[in-house]
């Protein structure tokens, strides 16, 4: 099982998808309009995106948006065995929302299915035969060739639930029961203003990442993030780049905006060895306010990442952008404090 695609439901799919064009080098893919709502198919290189927004009171996107407001609203999954995967989903507790649907071509064939998720949040469920380089997608008549992304984003490399306080494990175990997803790491994060507590979730291939949070004080971010999505949902998704300088530097110049990182950071992890370990990225990294993690029995392998300010008028859902240098694994653990000062002197000027 891995990372399909990515489902959004927004208030107005042009704006949208204009935002995604002009600030993340996106581009436009296809358009489906029809009675109950407009979806735009946008890509970047092989990270495909569906906006969706209502064109009917009482359509599927229309209802998400009482609810909530704009936000991640399926996170799709390729499987190898879609019979087998909605009747363990279905055995576990989750309900089919959509049932299978067939596709054929002549370079592709697939089926697809939807089952609900934690909360408001769904999955489509996608077994798909195609020749490379295509891809296909639920609702699409036809495969589309995938391209190269401008900006070397790869893949989707893992994404956040925020759950309420008390769900964390019942989330977990939830998701082992209906997709098998197992636990590995948990963290235990506090600093001077709040904290929050996070299991990491995987699949048994290790190609789904999915670390679910639940706040730890009352005054938590993830508390902030309930509080404003009105419940349960996806904070923020992380892209994987081969190049997360040239990535950061292209987008700045789009003007997106990313959370700022303090001077006092890199004095800190310079002391640490970073400059050394960097070499000639270290003043790139440093200009564009990357944080660096790294395992030192290995100083080759590093995780460079950055967060993007929240998106929508609300402050809930984020990008991350993340490089894995020599395969470094984790999800830059020796961030974690420095990060979460950042997101909370943001908080501090909302409150």
């Amino acid at each position: 099982m891995e990372f399909d695609h990515i489902h959004i439901y927004v208030e107005d799919a042009i704006v949208s998808r204009n935002w995604f064009i002009d600030k993340f080098g996106f581009e436009e893919i296809l358009q489906n309009i029809n009675d109950h709502d407009h979806t735009i198919t946008i890509a970047n290189g092989p990270i495909y995106i569906l906006l969706s927004s209502p064109r009917h009171p009482q359509s599927p996107v229309a209802n998400f948006l009482r609810q909530h407001p704009p936000g991640i609203a399926d996170i799709a999954f390729r499987v190898d065995n879609l019979s087998q995967t909605i009747d363990r989903a279905i055995s576990g507790g989750a309900k089919l929302l959509q049932p299978v649907q067939t596709y054929h071509h002549t370079i592709a064939s697939s089926q697809w299915a939807i089952i609900s998720g934690w909360g408001s949040l769904q999955h489509s469920l996608i077994e798909v035969k195609t020749i490379s380089p295509y891809k296909w997608l639920p609702g699409c008549q036809y495969p589309i060739k995938l391209k190269r992304s401008p900006i070397h984003l790869t893949a989707i490399d893992h994404v956040v639930l925020n759950v309420e306080v008390g769900d964390m494990n019942v989330a977990a175990n939830w998701y082992n029961s209906i997709l098998g997803l197992n636990p590995e790491q948990s963290f235990n994060i506090q600093t001077d203003y709040s904290g929050l507590y996070s299991q990491v979730m995987t699949s048994p291939q290790g190609k789904i990442k999915f670390p679910i949070n639940e706040p730890a004080s009352p005054n938590s971010q993830i508390q902030e993030f309930l509080n404003f999505n009105r419940g349960s949902g996806i904070q923020h998704i992380a892209l994987t780049t081969t190049n997360i300088i040239e990535t950061v530097s292209f987008l700045k110049n789009q003007d997106l905006q990313f959370l700022s990182i303090p001077e006092t950071y890199y004095d800190t992890i310079e002391g640490r060895g970073a400059a050394y370990r960097l070499q000639q990225d270290w003043e790139p990294v440093k200009k564009n306010q990357i944080l660096v993690d790294w395992n030192p029995s290995n100083s080759a392998s590093m995780l460079l990442q950055i967060f993007t300010n929240p998106i929508f008028n609300q402050p809930t859902f984020f990008w991350e952008l993340i490089e894995r240098r020599q395969s470094a694994q984790g999800f830059g653990e020796g961030n974690f404090k420095a990060l979460f000062e950042a997101i909370e002197r943001q908080q501090i000027q909302r409150s």
